[in-house]
């Protein structure tokens, strides 16, 4: 049995959509018990575009990804869990709001840093 220890919610932008992308970061923040990255206007990691991230644990799911399937205002999204694989988690077990993005899984860690988990889930 795999452990999920949250979940990962990526909005991508561009320099056209990134106003509804600061608004939709702003009402994540304001509407659910979620930490939310800042806006990364470069490629970060695996992810080849803009994007900012929200972290969230497995209770807060069933709020955060319905809402986000309703007002993500086009940008597109990627819900993945947090196991013990980022890679499976980036690829087979995410799930994708809109358009997916072509990740850049040959960079992918094993395993995530603390401050990418929830903060329930760090380790002192």
């Amino acid at each position: 049995m795999t452990e999920n220890k949250g979940f990962h919610a990526h909005i991508y932008y561009n320099a056209e959509t990134r106003p509804a992308a600061e608004k939709l970061r702003g009402m994540l923040a304001e509407k659910f018990n979620v930490e939310v990255g800042g806006l990364s206007d470069e490629p970060r990691g695996p992810h080849p575009i803009s994007q900012f991230v929200a972290i969230f644990e497995v209770p807060e799911f069933q709020n955060v990804v319905p809402w986000l399937m309703l007002n993500r205002d086009g940008l597109d999204v990627l819900v993945h869990p947090l196991t013990e694989s980022s890679y499976d988690d980036h690829s087979k077990n995410a799930m994708w709001l809109g358009t997916p993005v072509p990740m850049r899984l040959d960079i992918l860690r094993p395993t995530y840093s603390q401050g990418l988990l929830p903060e329930a889930q760090r380790v002192a």
